[in-house]
């Protein structure tokens, strides 16, 4: 149609804090969300990593009711903590609800609820199933949930595209707006799948870190020393309206959401194009759709999930989409920090990203001491480092399994 679309409010819960302002300022000191899970499922099962980035379990009980949690998938749970939070940081606006959508993602979905669900049926037969079990293992319980909460008719839907589906999920609701199908969408991604099998699938893939011995420096980006990922879980969500809308309405307004991109390597099932050439184009497609070109980049969330053979290609691609500029952007890797939320990265990142903007602040990654040469970027390192004045484009990029590439470019106002 016509406006700029911009983002109004922002909601989160993470390995960092309960709401998008305690992740916000803890991920600017560097804090890291890792630990060792307390709990007997190391010993039980032999898992050969025992500690992951999780969520504060007293949170759920703070913000949702006994029913609404009994009813809910834990991915659930947290996709409506956040959800709640940024309309309420957007000032609870009073919307047609045939002009709000929600555009929702989760990697797994209910796995908490269908593993459960099936140890119930071994152990104790068909009659101790809970009724409610199919509609808490969905992938769009999380979308569900919060159109219902909120009265959303103008669409619910929901991405699945691995690692890469809240940027996705966020993309989407670009384009509703951008098509005039709603004044204001809640876009966002959760994921809860911190669980002993998942953990034990991960491990045997090799992919996750195996510094059981000091969780919270196990995440390590770009590092030398690399050596997988730190699984995590947490939510967030960001309301995006026209803006003309916003506007009409006095809306505070944090950023503007220029453009996305999205492409598909084709080529392995979990490891990415070798010479980022997928990424690389989705990084320039959301510069282009933004308006902007690869000198306004001044600020990148990246990927970057601390495996040996995942950090490389997105630095490649950087430097392929950005060309000459590509020295000019600070690369931030908060994944460091909270570990690696799958389904739910790409919209807490966003959310950094667009706080970034609007602080002029870039977040440090932890733990690198050692930039790997092959890395040719300029990444944050120790403390946070001030962004400049003026208008600039930060992207916030997504990669997952099956070869998903997502981007979402974000300007200053």
């Amino acid at each position: 149609m016509t406006s700029r679309i911009v983002v109004t409010g922002v909601g989160a819960v993470t390995p960092l804090g309960a709401t998008a302002a305690d992740s916000w300022q803890a991920a600017l000191k560097g804090t890291s969300g890792a630990r060792t899970l307390q709990n007997d499922w190391a010993e039980k099962y032999s898992l050969p990593v025992d500690f992951a980035a999780t969520v504060d379990p007293a949170i759920v009980g703070e913000k949702l009711t006994r029913v609404e949690a009994k009813r809910l998938d834990p991915a659930s749970q947290l996709a409506l903590i956040s959800a709640r939070e940024a309309v309420e940081d957007a000032g609870s606006p009073e919307v047609e609800p045939e002009r709000l959508a929600v555009s929702w993602a989760t990697g797994i979905g209910g796995v908490w609820t269908l593993l459960n669900g099936w140890d119930t049926l071994r152990e104790e037969g068909p009659r101790r199933v809970m009724p409610l079990t199919v509609p808490m293992l969905m992938p769009n319980g999380p979308a569900a949930a919060i159109g219902m909460a909120f009265g959303a008719r103008a669409g619910v839907q929901t991405l699945v595209s691995a690692c890469a589906s809240s940027t996705e999920s966020i993309g989407q609701a670009y384009d509703l707006l951008t098509r005039g199908q709603a004044d204001m969408v809640i876009a966002g991604g959760a994921e809860s799948a911190v669980h002993p099998f998942t953990l034990a699938a991960f491990s045997s893939m090799k992919a996750l870190s195996r510094r059981t011995d000091s969780p919270e420096t196990a995440s390590r980006p770009y590092d030398v020393d690399r050596d997988g990922f730190v699984m995590g879980e947490g939510a967030g969500s960001l309301v995006l309206e026209r803006e003309e809308h916003a506007k009409a309405r006095g809306a505070r307004i944090y950023a503007e959401l220029a453009g996305w991109g999205l492409s598909n390597d084709a080529y392995h099932i979990t490891a990415g194009e070798p010479e980022g050439r997928g990424s690389a184009r989705a990084m320039s497609q959301a510069i282009e759709s933004a308006g902007a070109t690869p000198a306004d980049v001044r600020h990148i969330n990246a990927h970057a999930t601390s495996t040996p053979v995942g950090d490389v290609p997105e630095s490649v691609a950087i430097n392929n989409a950005l060309g000459g500029s590509a020295a000019d952007a600070v690369v931030s890797a908060t994944k460091s920090q909270t570990g690696h939320l799958l389904g739910g990265a790409g919209a807490v990142e966003a959310i950094f990203t667009v706080l970034a903007l609007r602080d002029r602040k870039a977040p440090p990654t932890i733990n690198t001491t050692t930039v790997d040469e092959q890395i040719e970027l300029d990444v944050v390192l120790g403390q946070a480092r001030d962004l400049p004045d003026g208008e600039f484009v930060a992207l916030s990029n997504s990669f997952g399994f099956g070869g998903h590439n997502a981007v979402a470019a974000f300007r200053t106002v």
